[in-house]
């Protein structure tokens, strides 16, 4: 679990990242509904708004309407716009990008080894 949350607080403001990429990236790979359950009980300050569903859609809004609210808020903040009720695919890391920016903070993915 600590290590998904290091990858989320990789990824950069203005950009999203899906659950599911969150999950092929922890050196045991998990799906990305595990790392949705756990960001549920994520850490104060950690950008969980930034993680999507990979479709563009905002799935905590089949927990709670008022937290999906909270989170197009906090993106569109940051610069993230949306078509109707999806991120555009512009506005999400690579998963190449991503692996270099969590590799930059010193923590090694399984293609490090």
């Amino acid at each position: 679990m600590e290590e998904a949350f290091e990858i989320v607080d990789c990824v950069p403001s203005g950009k999203v990242c899906s659950y599911g990429l969150v999950g092929r990236l922890k050196k045991n790979r998990v799906s990305g509904l595990i790392v949705g359950n756990w960001l549920a009980k994520c850490p104060g300050g950690l950008p969980w708004w930034r993680i999507i569903g990979a479709d563009g859609s905002l799935k905590i809004n089949k927990k709670s309407p008022a937290m999906a609210q909270e989170q197009r808020m906090r993106l569109e903040s940051e610069g993230v716009i949306f078509w109707g009720e999806l991120v555009p695919k512009q506005f999400f890391v690579e998963e190449i990008e991503m692996a270099e920016l969590y590799a930059e903070k010193g923590s090694k993915l399984p293609t490090d080894e």
